[in-house]
């Protein structure tokens, strides 16, 4: 994973006084001798300007990944950056950050005055990982590359595997890791005198009110996504995610406009009724005349991957999705394409996900006068034998989901609640975690966004949850795997800013999703994408696991493998692998992939290389 790595701590020969630091823009195998520049003592030791994004300015070592720009120079050449960045460090710490745009990672270290500061961009795009050992303050893009510097020794952490199953990813600021952090989106860390603070420099803020003319600001966002679309494009050959999805439709709609040629496009598809979506792709690439592409993803396909997968993860992942997109990178890599525009984000800042339309009219019920609910409908509900009447049945229904509050009632369907955690989880492992953690942390990130409106309530949990926590990441190491660079033109800054001011009521329109998204792209997306019904990029796991004899298994075998690693309950193993599948392919294929994504990582990660866990040292 491409980044940046560091550490500042002291030199180790017994004196506390004099201090160490270093920066290297680093690769999937961490810092190494050569690669390094460092400070000793505020004197520059090794190379003073090392190629690429690590800068020496005077006594300072500052280093960026990504496309950091700001507001006085945009990007520049690198070294003009590091030495604004440099002085604004000098005056006001504190600020800096907030006046950075675009996806970044960023490290700035000064030994003369015992201090440091890490930040991640404000969607979370980039990310940075770190810990505290002892006096010494490591970080980087890979959690498992620091868990393994012999300063570290990081062991895993029983809440954080828990975590995993309850959300199918490991939330941020977590990791699998004891003692090792991730930098939530928007967030900075601030190290002096051996002690760590962090703090949010940005979090999503919505103008409710905004009085600015509907036809302006659908022109506004069309013009800031152009933009963006035209930053993110490289030099280099540059493609598109292409699902058929309004979205992906539109980057690649814009990504022809501002090269000023067909846009490549690149497409998955599966051979499984109620997954393929490539009939879409297809009337969006002949649209804007797209210089189009598409594989086929097949069940050997997938089961070759998910080793890939896991090893190529620095931590548990379950997104099974994260299978086609990094096809979909692979086959625009071997068509020449460095650059693949995603359109992850979309979503999150327009409301297009199907739950926010439910959550409305689960809102509806608490509108409805007290006296008539208590009164009329929840007796009406409750009388003996309703379920047998079908109208009865749905409004009890009903009504048991939409008096769970929010942000609790999100999920209401998790598999992890529906089978329960002591039938999944051994007594050891149930013994060292909280199992409500999960849902204080929602509950806690969902506190600080009331007060605005139920969509942008919704909009800015998931930014977090399933944008920077799940889908980046999904779309990041698919791009790894897959040879290419990934890049999101809807998490743009003028874009999210732009889509914070567009009024709630027009985000979505009553149970119609992306109300002002479609509006503003009435005459420029096709119809039949803007009719469709929004399908995701699901993968047929849990039936090609029935059907395929070698997926089934690589996934028995995974799943077998867990048995004696004193996680998951080995009757539920026989359970899942047994009945359950049978009963339900889709809804318990789920977490047959998790726990096989699981086993996979653990099996690759548990013991590596000793050339490969020399990293961070701190020596020349």
């Amino acid at each position: 994973m491409q980044g940046i790595w560091g550490w500042v701590g002291p030199q180790g020969n017994g004196d506390p006084d004099p201090l160490l630091a270093g920066l290297a823009p680093g690769n999937d195998r961490g810092m190494s001798q050569a690669d390094r520049i460092h400070l000793e003592n505020g004197a520059v030791a090794g190379r003073p300007d090392h190629g690429g994004r690590v800068f020496n300015r005077d006594g300072l070592l500052v280093a960026f990944h990504g496309q950091p720009r700001d507001a006085s120079g945009g990007a520049g050449d690198g070294e003009a950056l590091a030495h604004r960045l440099a002085n604004r460090y000098r005056h006001d710490p504190e600020g800096l950050p907030r006046g950075l745009h675009g996806p970044f990672a960023l490290a700035i270290l000064d030994p003369r005055s015992r201090t440091g500061l890490l930040a991640v961009d404000r969607m979370g795009v980039m990310d940075l990982a770190y810990t505290l050992s002892g006096d010494t303050l490591l970080f980087g893009p890979r959690a498992d590359r620091l868990a393994h510097d012999p300063r570290c020794g990081a062991e895993l952490n029983p809440q954080s595997l828990f975590n995993y199953l309850f959300h199918h990813v490991i939330p941020r600021p977590g990791t699998v890791f004891q003692g090792i952090h991730r930098l939530r989106p928007g967030e900075v860390v601030r190290f002096a005198a051996n002690q760590l603070e962090t703090r949010s420099y940005w979090r999503p803020g919505f103008q409710e009110h905004d009085d600015t003319p509907l036809p302006e600001l659908r022109e506004g966002f069309r013009s800031s996504l152009r933009g963006a679309v035209e930053r993110a494009a490289s030099p280099g050959r540059t493609g598109a995610f292409l699902s058929g999805g309004t979205d992906s439709s539109t980057i690649t709609g814009m990504l022809g406009e501002v090269t000023g040629e067909a846009p490549r496009a690149y497409a998955i598809g599966f051979d499984a009724p109620g997954y393929d979506e490539t009939a879409y792709a297809r009337i969006a690439a002949e649209h804007f005349g797209a210089d189009y592409h598409e594989y086929f993803v097949t069940p050997g396909d997938v089961a070759k991957a998910v080793p890939e997968v896991a090893a190529g993860s620095d931590q548990p992942y379950g997104n099974a999705s994260v299978v086609p997109a990094y096809y979909c990178a692979r086959l625009a890599r071997e068509d020449g394409i460095e650059v693949l525009l995603g359109g992850d984000g979309g979503d999150e800042l327009f409301a297009g996900n199907v739950r926010y339309a439910k959550q409305w009219i689960f809102s509806l019920y608490h509108r409805v006068p007290g006296w008539l609910r208590r009164g009329v409908l929840e007796p009406a509900s409750g009388v003996p034998g309703g379920d047998a009447v079908p109208p009865v049945r749905k409004l009890r229904r009903y009504i048991e989901q939409a008096t769970v509050p929010l942000p609790d009632r999100l999920e209401t369907y998790n598999l992890l609640d529906h089978l329960g955690p002591q039938r999944v989880f051994t007594d050891d492992l149930l013994a060292e975690v909280d199992p409500t953690q999960p849902r204080a942390e929602m509950r806690r990130e969902f506190a600080d966004l009331r007060g605005f409106a139920l969509i942008n309530g919704l909009l800015a949990l998931d930014m977090k949850y399933t944008l920077a926590d799940d889908d980046l990441r999904k779309v990041a190491l698919a791009g790894e795997l897959g040879g290419v660079q990934t890049r999101f033109p809807f998490l743009d800054d003028p874009v999210v800013d732009l889509a914070a001011r567009v009024p709630p009521g027009q985000k979505m329109r009553g149970t119609r999703l992306r109300h002002f998204f479609k509006g503003a792209l009435a005459d420029y997306l096709p119809r039949e994408i803007l009719a469709k019904e929004k399908q995701g990029f699901g993968l047929p796991f849990g039936v090609w696991m029935q059907e395929d004899p070698t997926l089934k298994d690589l996934a028995r075998d995974s799943l077998d493998g867990l048995r004696n690693r004193g996680i998951i309950r080995p009757a539920m193993i026989d359970e899942l692998t047994g009945a359950r599948l049978e009963e339900h392919a889709d809804y318990f294929g789920t977490l047959a992939w998790v726990l096989m994504m699981l086993e996979q990582w653990l099996r690759t990660h548990r013991s590596e290389p000793a050339a490969e866990t020399e990293i961070l040292t701190g020596t020349d």
